[in-house]
């Protein structure tokens, strides 16, 4: 049994303007949010995860994002345990943005999954973790969801907010290659993908346009799957992923600020610069990349957004240590 104990206080559900706090101050002003996802894939990780979640809320943060995968790819897809960890991201001290992943989806037609249709259990995710406008946590915001357009009603778990000076956009664009073959490997592009990459393009689009109207000195791209851009820089794309690594990288190159894609999938915490100019292959030095820790290391990425910085993004990552269970 673990020993550690925590005292949580009750604190009332809040929505409240992130953008009108954010503008009350300055670019000038920073402020720190957290990064993490693939998890929990196992009992001990869950067991473990309200730990995590407790030293996020330790730390002063404007907010946090999980960037997917809320199981693993060989549990059972079940409301229950959707249900369990959409308590877990309610009692977020912070407010909370949850980015779908594959394993709670995509991959929920195996047989370890409970044979679950992947659209039944997106349709489910988007029902439980999207219910309205607002975040998840304690202390939430209004976000901006694609679905505000009628033309793109489904689309609930595409969002985009602003904080200090810096656009943020999430996208369900998840592993297993973006479920370009669907439930059929070596079967061609999906039904379920050809409607949904463009979708993906056009929110990405708006995002970067808000960006240059606002003058913004950053741009945040949250999604679950690791694109694979070593890959794509061998002329290897994967085809779930091609046209967005092209559609990011030509943005990013017309974007006067910094660009950081934050994604899981590969559980490889990671930090760097992979994006290169197909022409000269040099590095395009406004893009980040940030991999957040995997199972079976759990850990997140304290980011802060600083305008004075050239970079505008710093980060810190944070390996998380269990408290050791006692000695029998």
């Amino acid at each position: 049994m673990n020993t550690r104990k925590y005292c949580h206080f009750f604190i009332p559900f809040l929505v409240w303007s992130l953008s009108a706090v954010t503008s009350a101050q300055t670019r000038d002003q920073p402020i720190t949010i957290g990064l993490f996802g693939d998890t929990s894939y196992s009992r001990r990780e869950r067991e473990l995860l309200p730990e995590l979640m407790a030293e996020m809320d330790s730390e002063d943060l404007a907010f946090v994002i999980h960037d997917g995968d809320i199981k693993s790819g060989g549990s059972v897809c079940s409301d229950e345990v959707f249900l369990d960890i959409l308590g877990v991201f309610k009692a977020s001290r912070h407010p909370l943005i949850y980015v779908p992943g594959d394993n709670e989806w995509t991959d929920c037609h195996r047989r370890s999954n409970g044979s679950y249709d992947p659209l039944e259990r997106l349709t489910k995710l988007r029902t439980l973790f999207f219910p309205d406008d607002n975040t998840l946590g304690q202390r939430q915001f209004e976000l901006t969801r694609q679905s505000q357009d009628p033309a793109f009603a489904a689309y609930r778990e595409n969002v985009r907010w602003e904080a200090a000076g810096v656009v943020f956009v999430g996208l369900n664009l998840p592993g297993s290659d973006n479920n370009y073959d669907g439930i059929q490997r070596g079967s061609g592009p999906s039904k379920e993908f050809l409607q949904r990459s463009p979708v993906i393009g056009r929110w990405l689009t708006q995002a970067f346009a808000r960006a240059r109207a606002i003058q913004a000195i950053g741009l945040m791209v949250t999604i679950q799957a690791n694109p694979d851009f070593e890959a794509a820089a061998a002329g290897k794309a994967h085809p779930g992923y091609k046209d967005f690594l092209n559609q990011l990288r030509k943005e990013t190159q017309a974007f006067a600020g910094q660009v950081v894609l934050v994604h899981g999938d590969s559980h490889q915490q990671q930090i760097n610069q992979p994006m290169r100019d197909p022409t000269t292959q040099e590095t395009v030095a406004n893009f980040t990349r940030v991999e957040t820790y995997g199972s079976p290391r759990m850990g997140w990425v304290k980011t802060t957004i600083d305008a004075k910085d050239p970079k505008v993004f710093r980060f810190e990552a944070r390996s998380f240590r269990a408290t050791p269970l006692p000695a029998n």
